[in-house]
């Protein structure tokens, strides 16, 4: 004899999955079954495409029902689900993030987050709440140690697709136009996402090769996604390739780094310190002579030029 599952479960099945629902891609019964199992609610695939189809009858949910599986998503202007039982605590950390992220990244990404600011905004607006709380957005601030800049527009729907092929491990199909100019199109495999300052890099392999390359994304015109899938390859990691140095220009080369510093600027390097193996020698009253192993890059030797001639004597030497 099957169990009957206690009302209370069904209600907070559908909020988990309500949570899970995107607004700007679709996402499957599948998908949504898999990623439930991961918090540790695990129900067969039929209940969670029942609950769907209930919840799209009720709420603001597009069901693509032209091919199977079916996709499902918030309609564009729907209110969506607020997020519930946000603290004072999560609310402050929300706010630092949305004026940090605000002058970093196109305002479509910081769209897609407008349910959670305005949650955090909310909540720490209301009457009950401390006056401290609400003044301490006004009391700290992220500041850049370069030049400010504002972000590079995107073309319209490449973040949404680029995000959903990464997502689904779906190939792409991406015109291209690349710094000099060239302008092609290419079938490349998403591995990665990452930010550079006020930039998006997508990480991918072309078509055909098995080596990593960067593309800026408000580089690529437009993109699709194929109905091909992809095994994401082991021998890939996103963390790694960021320490080899390849979004500062760098193959990943290591090097024992040498140089003489005037003090007042190699206070900086002191406190900060290049490497955890870095090792200072005072010269003189003026000059530090500081060693450490680093990655080298294009990056690196910017760095270094960005002191001028308070930074002498530089020596390279291969690991």
């Amino acid at each position: 004899m099957s169990q009957r599952t206690h009302p209370l479960e069904t209600v907070q099945l559908a909020l988990e999955i309500l949570r899970r629902i995107p607004r700007r891609r679709k996402v499957t019964a599948a998908e949504l079954h898999e990623q439930l199992k991961g918090v540790g609610i695990d129900r067969d695939i039929r209940t969670i495409q029942r609950q769907l189809e209930m919840l799209s009858e009720h709420f603001e949910i597009e069901r693509d029902d032209r091919n199977k599986p079916y996709g499902y998503r918030w309609l564009e202007y729907s209110r969506g689900l607020s997020v519930p039982n946000l603290s004072l605590q999560e609310s402050l950390l929300l706010r630092l993030a949305e004026e940090h992220l605000k002058n970093i990244l196109p305002s479509r990404l910081m769209k897609s987050m407008d349910g959670f600011f305005s949650q955090a905004r909310h909540n720490l607006a209301v009457d009950g709440n401390s006056q401290l709380e609400k003044e301490w957005p006004a009391k700290v601030r992220v500041v850049s140690t370069t030049q400010p800049l504002l972000p590079p527009p995107l073309a319209e729907g490449v973040f949404e697709t680029v995000s959903e092929a990464l997502f689904s491990n779906h190939w792409l199909t991406l015109d291209y136009k690349n710094r000099g100019g060239r302008r092609a199109e290419i079938e490349v495999m998403p591995l990665g996402l990452a930010q550079q300052g006020p930039r998006l890099y997508l990480v991918c392999r072309y078509q055909g090769f098995d080596n990593e390359r960067s593309l800026a994304l408000h580089r690529i015109r437009s993109a699709s996604l194929s109905v091909m899938r992809f095994t994401r390859p082991r021998d890939f990691d996103l963390v790694k390739y960021d320490n080899d140095g390849r979004f500062a220009f760098g193959d990943g080369e290591k090097i024992r780094l040498e140089f003489t510093i005037r003090r007042e600027p190699g206070v900086e390097i002191l406190e900060s310190p290049l490497s955890r193996d870095q090792t200072v020698e005072a010269l003189d009253d003026n000059h530090y002579r500081i060693t450490a192993t680093v990655t080298d890059s294009g990056l690196l030797k910017r760095w270094l030029n960005s002191f001028g001639e308070d930074l002498t004597d530089v020596v390279r030497s291969p690991l």
